[in-house]
């Protein structure tokens, strides 16, 4: 808890975990000054009154609203417990209440990330972290996405600095492939260059590019809507790199069987490494997924779309996900969103309890509305950054009377039935 300006605060509004950020705080009032980005300064100013819990509509005491969805919750034959917005310890409860209920786990950000799983599971891959990226990278080759729009200050944070570990005067070369850069300032100026091209029809590129490493023939006179020489002259750039980093977001690649181009990208990262050094960085960690992916991961060897139905955790990535589910078979919904009031429940028939952000607007009244806090605003934490090798800690910043998604997850299960 702090007033005034506090300095070094890891703001938790993305992936990146930026850690250097200045805050002023007034009351219930946060804003950025120094260090931030467009996005950590609107998700801090969201951060508004503490709201009051409801049940169904009408306002109601948080004991009320706890015992109210314990109820639905122990009724319940296939609980669906989704969205999944917070962080290491909210996860962990929320596991463990899936658990007790034999109920199924689904981030909302999954549709985008189970294309990542999908690959690592089928073929694996090389990743590299934000620090070797940092340090290493002279090669920069940014698919389908322009970073940015999801993580402002990555260029400013692993790009732009000209010291590293291994001495001063790094330069490394950005080829944005299908997207061009948003112009600003987090963009690099200098050795950023576009490559145009059918991000849908990427994995052509990617095959192409792996049949000319391999010196195979190729008959076909484009690619991706690109001659094959472009592709040839990305391929002998790429073999050029000292340390090549291709960086993706799997949110951006959003079009049938996606999961297919980043396979193959990862087949052309594999191919790159019998004469240099390349590595590949899925882009993620918005609203906890990432974080949640994580706990899943080490508490039950599976992550997200993981379900307890049969008393042990069985994962399917297509049986198990949210929109399936609220078709055919989830008769209670379970909604966190604790980092945005944006990040609302899909419509559904299906009785819903949502432990919401305080500023979450709702088309409908859920059954239950609980407004709980974010984590690095009204509680510490703790939430895994985008590279998965650290876990970064989120300090409170005001009083608040909101409670940790953590700690009403743990309520309502000691709210069931034989405690």
């Amino acid at each position: 808890m702090h007033t005034g300006e506090v300095t070094d605060v890891t703001c938790p509004f993305c992936g990146l975990l930026c850690d250097d950020l200045v805050v002023s705080v007034a009351g219930d009032r946060i804003s950025v000054r120094a260090n931030g980005c467009g996005l950590a300064s609107a998700s801090y100013a969201a951060a508004g009154p503490a709201g009051q819990p409801r049940i169904s509509g009408r306002n109601a005491s948080l004991t009320d609203a706890i015992a109210e969805a314990a109820r639905l919750l122990a009724g319940a034959r296939q609980p669906l417990l989704a969205g999944l917005g917070t962080d290491v310890q909210g996860a962990r409860e929320a596991a463990r209440l899936a658990d007790r209920l034999g109920g199924v786990l689904d981030h909302m950000n999954s549709p985008a990330a189970i294309r990542n799983t999908m690959v690592l599971q089928d073929g694996g891959w090389i990743i590299t972290t934000l620090s070797e990226i940092r340090n290493r990278a002279d090669l920069l080759l940014v698919v389908g996405t322009d970073v940015v729009s999801r993580f402002p200050r990555f260029f400013e944070r692993c790009i732009a600095n000209r010291e590293t570990l291994f001495g001063a005067d790094r330069e490394c070369e950005v080829i944005y492939l299908g997207r061009a850069g948003t112009p600003g300032p987090s963009v690099p100026e200098r050795k950023a260059s576009v490559i145009p091209c059918d991000v849908a029809r990427l994995h052509e590129g990617f095959g192409a590019m792996r049949a000319l490493l391999a010196g195979r023939r190729l008959d076909a006179a484009e690619a991706a809507g690109r001659p094959i020489g472009d592709w040839q002259a990305l391929a002998d750039r790429m073999k050029r790199a000292h340390y090549g980093v291709v960086a993706w977001a799997a949110a951006d690649l959003d079009f049938p069987h996606a999961e297919l181009t980043i396979q193959v990208l990862a087949e052309l990262v594999k191919d790159l490494n019998r004469t240099t050094r390349f590595s590949g960085l899925p882009l993620g960690g918005s609203d906890g997924d990432v974080t949640a992916d994580s706990v899943q991961l080490w508490q039950t060897g599976f992550g997200s779309r993981t379900s307890f139905g049969q008393g042990i955790p069985q994962h399917d990535p297509w049986q198990y996900s949210a929109a399936a589910l609220l078709q055919s078979g989830a008769d209670v919904l379970l909604w966190i969103s604790s980092f945005s009031g944006t990040r609302t429940p899909p419509a559904t028939a299906v009785p819903t309890i949502v432990l919401g952000h305080p500023a979450m607007r709702l088309d409908r009244d859920p059954a239950v509305f609980i407004p709980v806090g974010t984590p690095g605003v009204d509680h510490a934490g703790h939430l895994f950054r985008v590279d998965r090798v650290v876990t970064l800690p989120v300090a409170q910043l005001r009083d608040s009377t909101l409670p940790s998604v953590a700690d009403t997850l743990a309520a309502i299960h000691a709210a069931l039935p034989g405690g």
